[in-house]
């Protein structure tokens, strides 16, 4: 591969679930790859298995990228429909002589390898059809197997992982083609990935094995072999492999929790890439620092709470127009009713208190249930608790002053203070029990932020409704 041809990266996710966490990660980083070296990152399902690859599954992953904001470029290029051109592929190689027909059946081949396992040797399945040391059997099945070389080494030069060598004899001739002519999955990759001009395979370091057999396909057709990159897995945070307990969820499922899409961007990317000591980090600069030079080899370790962390992060600095689209988008995702206009103009104004307390969309639609729950609150547990601090003729006293207030957030708190220190309670204990009148919680946004947001009417019915409530006082 010419080292000054243009970066084409390309994700390939296998439709058969969702996109789980690993492969979004994987595509992040040859989307962040390819985006830093204005480059082409392309899409493929490798959806050959057809019994298991469904339509489903499909829209999912795409569902997901593009939930994630990674926007591939061209159109998604379908494996299955280009199996004419694997097969097309396969038998430039037998004529080449870098493959030939195997009429070995199952049966054979299990016997071969029991007696190799029975001598002590490696079932390294050794076709009696390789050199021509029978006749082709006419018109019985075949497979297509690469002619693989049995000496010498073969090395992959590992962007990650460095150089990682195999000893030729340990490589299987592998099938490109099965009995029915179908391609397998390894002869299909490595057609695809020369066909669409992939420079840089960037994937798991499961697949590492898999690049070594790959090259060999390469070879055989004469074709350059991409720069490979092997990215290590991700662990729980007991070093296990990821599992469902520790967060191997689909990416809806996180889209579905409210996690900010910036915020997962964030943070699969310091899932076993780094710069220097930053955690914290827009796309922006994600893409402007990304390289695979700093990847490390060791297993990355998923942490929710860093993700939680990070999300508030996010939250504090995103646009608020995109936060309340993310919140309509969560409402819709979960058949709540749509936002009123009102209620829309009302949480725009209120964002900015929102945004630097929640770290989750379901947070921020919690702190902002003053706006789209109606009325009458029932205070919670605490809320009730913090009503004992005041009495109804306390609140009776600042309404009748609140009626006459300019409605601004600053003048509204100076009244409250007035009244707090006339009736010598503590403001804190004064302004807590108008935020349950308000909300029926004790916590929220500002309350004289709330208060301005909710104008003097709905203000004002809202604690007279509490008040309702209450016990008489002095």
């Amino acid at each position: 591969m010419s080292p000054n041809a243009p970066v084409v990266t390309r994700f390939a996710p296998s439709p058969t679930g969702f996109l789980h966490i690993g492969g979004a990660r994987t595509a992040l980083f040859n989307w962040l790859f390819a985006r830093h070296n204005n480059g082409t990152f392309l899409l493929r399902i490798e959806d050959t298995d057809r019994a298991r690859s469904t339509p489903e599954a499909t829209a999912a992953i795409l569902d997901g990228l593009i939930w994630l904001g990674l926007d591939w470029d061209g159109e998604v290029v379908s494996q299955a429909a280009r199996a004419p051109r694997h097969v097309e592929v396969a038998n430039e190689m037998l004529a080449r002589g870098t493959a030939y027909k195997c009429y070995a059946t199952a049966e054979e081949i299990t016997e071969f390898r029991d007696k190799a396992r029975a001598a002590g040797e490696p079932p390294l399945f050794r076709s009696p059809w390789r050199d021509g040391e029978l006749p082709e059997p006419v018109g019985a099945p075949y497979v297509v197997r690469l002619k693989a070389p049995q000496t010498g080494e073969t090395t992959v030069h590992d962007l990650v992982q460095g150089d990682v060598t195999w000893k030729n004899e340990t490589l299987d001739d592998l099938i490109l083609l099965r009995s029915d002519q179908t391609p397998t999955y390894m002869h299909a990759v490595v057609v695809d990935d020369h066909d669409m001009g992939v420079t840089h395979v960037i994937r798991g370091d499961d697949h590492l094995t898999n690049a070594a057999r790959q090259t060999l396909i390469y070879r055989a057709m004469g074709w350059s072999v991409p720069q490979f990159a092997h990215i290590p897995l991700i662990h729980g945070p007991d070093g296990a492999k990821l599992s469902k307990r520790h967060g191997a969820l689909g990416v809806d499922a996180y889209r579905d929790m409210g996690y900010l899409p910036a915020a997962m961007r964030n943070y699969l990317a310091r899932l076993g890439w780094s710069h220097g000591d930053n955690e914290f980090f827009t796309t922006g600069q994600a893409i402007e620092w990304f390289g695979l030079d700093r990847v490390g080899k060791s297993p990355a370790r998923f942490d929710f709470a860093k993700l939680e962390n990070l999300s508030g992060q996010h939250f504090r600095i995103s646009d608020d127009a995109e936060i309340l689209q993310l919140v309509e988008d969560h409402l819709a995702l979960h058949k709540s009713p749509a936002l009123t206009e009102l209620q829309k103009s009302q949480m725009l104004r209120a964002m900015p208190g929102i945004r630097e307390r929640a770290r989750t969309i379901p947070q921020a639609i919690d702190l902002a249930a003053f706006i789209l729950k109606s009325r009458p609150f029932q205070p919670d547990e605490k809320g009730s608790k913090a009503l004992l601090a005041v009495s109804r003729s306390m609140l009776a006293r600042l309404t009748s002053l609140l009626q006459h207030a300019t409605w601004k957030s600053s003048e509204l708190e100076t009244v409250t203070r007035e009244v707090a220190a006339a009736e010598g309670i503590g403001m804190g204990k004064l302004a807590q029990a108008v935020r349950v009148a308000l909300t029926g919680k004790t916590i929220s946004p500002s309350v004289f932020d709330m208060m301005e947001i909710l104008g003097r009417e709905e203000s004002l019915a809202r604690i007279d409704e509490c008040m309702g409530t209450m016990t008489a006082g002095a």
